[in-house]
């Protein structure tokens, strides 16, 4: 089925985030690991396989959509150097990804697509949740202090 070419090109866009969203979450998850906060390892590498499913998703749609899948863009890549920096880098990356599903729902409206709309939608669930799940570590490290959330993630 031949799709809209500018909802072609905006999932391509969003296969990019979702693309480096996979590669900042992996670093920051092995460099938890290194310093030897299992819990917190977990927690980005769960995180970035999530993001993984989305991307294939994508992938799938854009050929669906008789597109070609761009695998070779990603966006700025921003490696925290301590914990409180790549939470906060995540969290920053998620709510752009949330207000970049929101306009890709909008436009597969828009052009009457709405299977990719649906797909989006889904999305953008498992979006908003990540934003929550960084919000929370946000203030644990907050009100916990960081030596204290950090003694917590062993």
């Amino acid at each position: 089925m031949k799709g809209n070419q500018e909802l072609i090109d905006t999932l391509n866009s969003l296969l990019a985030g979702e693309l480096t969203a996979i590669n900042q979450y992996m670093v920051h998850a092995e460099m938890s690991e290194d310093w030897g906060y299992t819990r917190l390892s977990e927690n980005f590498k769960k995180r970035s396989i999530t993001e993984m499913k989305h991307a294939e998703r994508l992938i799938e749609r854009i050929l669906f959509l008789e597109g070609t899948p761009i695998v070779s863009r990603l966006e700025e890549i921003c490696i925290g150097a301590e914990i409180p920096q790549q939470v906060d880098n995540d969290h920053a990356k998620e709510l752009d990804t949330v207000k970049d599903y929101n306009e890709a729902i909008v436009l597969a409206g828009n052009v009457l697509d709405y299977a990719t709309r649906d797909m989006l939608m889904e999305i953008l669930q498992d979006e908003d949740r990540h934003v929550d799940e960084l919000e929370e570590l946000q203030d644990q490290i907050e009100q916990m202090s960081l030596p204290t959330f950090l003694s917590t993630q062993n």
